[in-house]
């Protein structure tokens, strides 16, 4: 069953401004020269598009490029009225849109603060903001947005699990650099095998359409075999993982001389038994707990061999005496 598409998102001018990297003085001024369209009237608001979003950045691209706002718009109009460049802009809207969806959210630094359990670390807040996790709000101090939610919870929880922030941000630094390979090596893929036909040195309308359909039927692809692959790859090194933590937590120890590092043997241990802890108390903490728990077993024998031994002692000790008594005194008849 192919997933729904969600819907195109929409924009207020202020929004249309922070993404695309223009002014809401400038986007007005496009309007009036009449490079950009005018926004759908809704009451009393203005509404834009990925289309408006997709040519704001078309601009700014052929600025760079030299050309002058007058010759930007000839050849704006001259694509409008011969090449479709409304369907080009839809595929460029297409591709260039968001490829997840997750809404972004908002988070005050009070509330971070609060998220991170109160500590405040504007070394990991600077990190956070030089990878996108946050982006600060223009003339709203100290509120952010959060183009991942999602993402800025795995943060905190794995905070919460004792990862310091600055191991988290420098974790997710080194994942981005290979997830992108991974999605480069995809994009090669359908390239060469799915794209190849729309280039050259035109595209006409109707190409862009079909292929804008393509990019929107092919977009969920990538995210679905990544998660899949990730899921059989988790399942795999974790359990390999777990596996060898548990044999390193059920290894016999004896006391290192001092200095010395403690050594140990590798010792197996029954599965029903390592899932019965792991259900007590986490999988986090169940090679803690194994090894604990053989420690207190140890010391518990011992203190019980120890005890007998006491005990033998004392009752020779008794036998001894009694024996000694009767030789000294004998019974009457003897």
């Amino acid at each position: 069953m192919t997933p729904t598409p969600p819907p195109a998102p929409e924009y207020r001018i202020e929004d249309l401004a922070h993404r695309s990297g223009a002014t809401v003085r400038t986007i007005r001024a496009y309007q009036d020269k009449g490079l950009l369209p005018r926004p759908e009237r809704r009451g009393r608001a203005n509404v834009y598009d990925d289309s408006h979003l997709a040519r704001l950045r078309q601009i700014a691209d052929l600025l760079e490029r030299g050309y002058t706002l007058a010759s930007i718009k000839e050849l704006l109009q001259a694509w409008d009225e011969g090449r479709g460049l409304g369907r080009v802009l839809g595929l460029v809207a297409e591709v260039d849109g968001p490829w997840s969806d997750e809404e972004s959210g908002h988070v005050s630094r009070a509330e971070l603060d609060e998220l991170f359990g109160g500590e405040r670390d504007e070394a990991a807040v600077a990190e956070a903001v030089a990878l996108g996790v946050l982006e600060p709000l223009p003339g709203k101090d100290g509120v952010f947005r959060v183009p991942s939610p999602q993402e800025l919870s795995v943060a905190a929880e794995l905070h919460r699990a004792g990862v310091p922030l600055l191991a988290i941000t420098e974790q997710l630094r080194e994942l981005r650099g290979q997830v992108e390979h991974i999605a480069a090596r995809f994009l090669e893929f359908t390239d060469e095998h799915v794209f190849a036909r729309y280039t050259g040195p035109h595209l006409a309308g109707a190409d862009a359409s079909e292929a804008a359909d393509l990019v929107r039927r092919l977009r969920p692809l990538a995210q679905q075999t990544v998660e899949a692959e990730l899921a059989r790859a988790m399942q795999k090194l974790a359990t390999r993982s777990l596996r060898a933590h548990l044999r390193s937590a059920g290894a016999s120890t004896t006391a290192p001389a001092p200095g010395a590092a403690p050594r140990t043997e590798q010792v197996r241990l029954p599965a029903g038994t390592v899932e019965a802890v792991r259900d007590l108390v986490g999988e986090s903490r169940t090679p803690v707990f194994i090894a604990a728990a053989a420690d207190r077993e140890v010391r518990a024998r011992t203190m019980d061999r120890m005890a007998a031994e006491h005990g033998k002692g004392g009752t020779e000790r008794v036998d001894h005496a009694e024996h000694a008594e009767r030789a000294a005194d004998p019974a009457p008849g003897d």
